[in-house]
C-alpha cells in the first residue's frame, strides 16, 4: 500500500498552513486509509493543549485533530527532540500520538510514498 505522509512544521494560527494541512488530511482520508501524520519542529504546537487563537483573531482549528480518531488515521507521530526543544512535555497533547526519536521519526517518515509538509 501506499502510505502517504503529511508533515506539520510550522506553528498554528500564523499562516493558513495548519487548517489546510487538516484539511487535506481529512479529505484524503475518504481515498485512502493508510495516511501517516507527522508533527516536527514548531508544529508540534499544532497539537498543544490551551492555546487560545481567539486572542490573535484566529480561528480555533485544533478541535479538528480530535477527528483523527474518528476518521481512522492512527499513525501520528511526534519528533521527541521537538518537544525536548520546546520545552512541551506529551501529556500536553491534544491528541494521541507516537512520541519517537530521531531515527523513527526518519524511518517512519521516509516509508511514506508521497510526502505534503504544511
Amino acid at each position: 500500500m501506499n502510505t502517504l505522509g503529511f508533515v506539520f512544521r510550522s506553528v498554528p494560527h500564523g499562516t493558513a498552513a495548519g487548517r489546510e494541512g487538516q484539511d487535506a488530511i481529512l479529505a484524503a482520508s475518504a481515498y485512502s486509509e493508510d495516511i501517516a501524520v507527522f508533527f516536527h519542529g514548531d508544529g508540534v504546537f499544532q497539537i498543544l493543549k490551551g492555546q487560545q487563537p481567539g486572542q490573535v483573531l484566529s480561528r480555533d482549528y485544533g478541535a479538528a485533530f480530535k477527528l483523527f480518531e474518528l476518521y481512522d488515521i492512527e499513525q501520528v507521530y511526534v519528533c521527541a527532540a521537538s518537544l525536548r526543544e520546546r520545552g512541551i512535555e506529551p501529556a500536553q497533547l491534544l491528541i494521541e500520538a507516537e512520541v519517537c526519536e530521531s531515527v523513527r521519526f526518519r524511518d517512519v517518515l521516509h516509508g511514506c510514498q508521497r510526502v505534503l509538509t504544511f
